[in-house]
């Protein structure tokens, strides 16, 4: 019951962001990255594994740290848009580059 739980609430965070999304898109992508989804896996692990304060700060590092991939995607999304290049191709190099940094995130994170 608590994973369908935590599916809704996820479901329903994505649905109201892409609502949002159709006339206040700016403020639709601020709501996509804000420390709500964050807050939200804070909250399950600290429900789902009480007292291990281990768990939480290796997840807020790493949360932390993985922001540098999640900004290096949006700017090469938002450059590849600038360009007027497809929606796939955007994506494609906005992954790219998010996976390759993100490889050296949890390489570095590891150490």
């Amino acid at each position: 019951m608590r994973f369908v739980i935590k599916l809704l609430v996820s479901v329903c965070v994505i649905v109201f962001c892409t609502q949002i999304g159709r006339k206040l898109p700016t403020l639709a992508g601020l709501i996509a990255v804000m420390p709500l989804t964050g807050l939200i896996v804070l909250i399950w692990l600290a429900l789902d594994n009480p007292g291990r304060f281990d768990l939480m700060t290796d997840y807020t590092k790493g949360a932390l740290w993985g922001i540098v991939p999640t900004v290096l995607f949006f700017l090469v999304a938002f450059i590849c848009f600038r360009k007027h290049l497809s929606l796939w191709l955007v994506l494609c190099a906005g992954f790219a580059v998010w996976f390759v940094a993100a490889f050296i995130h949890q390489w570095l994170l590891k150490k």
